[in-house]
């Protein structure tokens, strides 16, 4: 083994300094965003920790300490000559607005399932059986809705809907509409609240996200043109104008099954819109920020969940263009276009 150049070591321990502090930092975002002290900051303004623990029924120590951890961070700003504690513009619209598409606490809420579930993927990894979206902790499902749902309402209505070949003006005339894979809904209910004549269906083979989806549509007041079946994505049934994946074409053990049955459930002129994170064809081009999400994110969820089904093609988070262009291709479509992008998510549209 060769020696160790020593400064690159120690820029090497630096950042993982560095790492470690996000790692911790990270569970801080959680506690304060399910402890409501982030939403409070925002509403209360400046605080000490004693005002904020007042507001949240904590206890004021415990508060201080975490304020302490935050402000270390740079996710909570601190007065030295008040001794005040309080969010600024854009921590406010990270951390303290579910509206906001900046909004990232949702992201640490999906992320601790990756700890949580350490184990089952560790036996996934010995056994190579994957594990089940369905067997995953409960902080999976809700954290996923929150991580998307701020680029869904940055994007989805007036980006990427737009984007496609004539979609939006037949949305707005009215048309059938099968939304797969949609978790909790959140997708679904957008699009049924932005063309109300036409028709919704929102499918997920996770019976508890469909009920979660039923309950959010509910709420949102779009019942009348929405509904959420449980049903796989090889087994749903109807015939629609126009079928959306979001994010989960990946996690699918056979794609090109799916791919397959979307074509059979389309009308001749119809279009399926796949929503994919967004990923270069090549490995070496992945290696970013957003890469290193997405790959940790795909070996503890994505990558397993299409292993542990039929098939098991397990494309992975960070697929890329290309194999994604081969599945859909093999499903029978023909015409296949990029028609936008973010430096999150890829939107394709395949056409028959």
């Amino acid at each position: 083994m060769s020696e160790p150049n020593q400064e690159k070591l120690d820029a090497f321990l630096g950042k993982m300094v560095g790492d470690l502090g996000a790692i911790a930092t990270g569970a801080g975002v959680l506690l304060g965003d399910r402890l409501g002290l982030f939403k409070a900051l925002r509403e209360g303004g400046k605080m000490t920790a004693v005002e904020l623990s007042t507001r949240t029924g904590t206890q004021e120590r415990l508060v201080r300490e975490w304020l302490s951890g935050q402000a270390a961070a740079g996710y909570v700003d601190y007065d030295e000559a008040s001794d005040k504690f309080y969010l600024n513009a854009e921590q406010e619209l990270v951390f303290a607005d579910e509206n906001s598409p900046a909004f990232m606490a949702g992201a640490f809420e999906f992320l601790s399932a990756l700890w949580l579930d350490e184990e089952k993927v560790r036996q996934a990894f010995q056994s190579g059986k994957g594990v089940g979206w369905h067997d995953h902790s409960a902080c999976l499902f809700r954290g996923t809705e929150r991580f998307f749902r701020p680029g869904y309402n940055a994007n989805l209505i007036d980006s990427w809907l737009p984007a496609l070949e004539g979609v939006v003006e037949k949305l707005e005339r009215g048309v059938d509409v099968a939304d797969v894979g949609c978790g909790h809904g959140a997708s679904t209910v957008l699009m049924a609240q932005a063309f109300p004549n036409s028709r919704f269906v929102g499918f997920d083979y996770h019976a508890p996200s469909i009920e979660r989806a039923r309950k959010a549509a509910e709420v949102a007041g779009v019942g009348v043109n929405t509904r959420f079946d449980v049903a796989a994505a090889k087994s749903y049934t109807g015939t629609y104008d126009l079928v959306t994946f979001f994010d989960c074409l990946h996690d699918m053990g056979d794609p090109t099954g799916a791919a397959t049955h979307v074509h059979g459930s389309l009308k001749p002129d119809g279009t399926w819109m796949i929503v994919e994170p967004f990923a270069h064809d090549h490995l070496a081009a992945n290696l970013n920020p957003v890469g290193r999400v997405y790959y940790a994110a795909s070996t503890f969820v994505c990558t397993p969940a299409s292993v542990s089904q039929e098939v098991g093609l397990a494309l992975g988070a960070q697929a890329g263009e290309a194999r994604l262009r081969k599945v859909v291709t093999g499903g029978g479509f023909k015409r296949l276009r990029r028609a936008a992008e973010t430096p999150f998510n890829m939107v394709l549209e395949a056409r028959p």
